[in-house]
């Protein structure tokens, strides 16, 4: 069971981090983001 629930967080973390990189690869997406972000206020 242990070793399950480390493999989970374990690729969960991959999962986040490749979300970032595919992020920063998109700088248009981010600024958009970053735009209706400040939108709200």
């Amino acid at each position: 069971m242990r070793s399950k629930q480390r493999i989970a967080w374990t690729t969960l973390a991959l999962l986040v981090l490749l979300l970032v990189f595919f992020l920063y690869t998109r700088p248009d997406f981010m600024v958009q983001l970053s735009n209706q972000l400040w939108a709200c206020f």
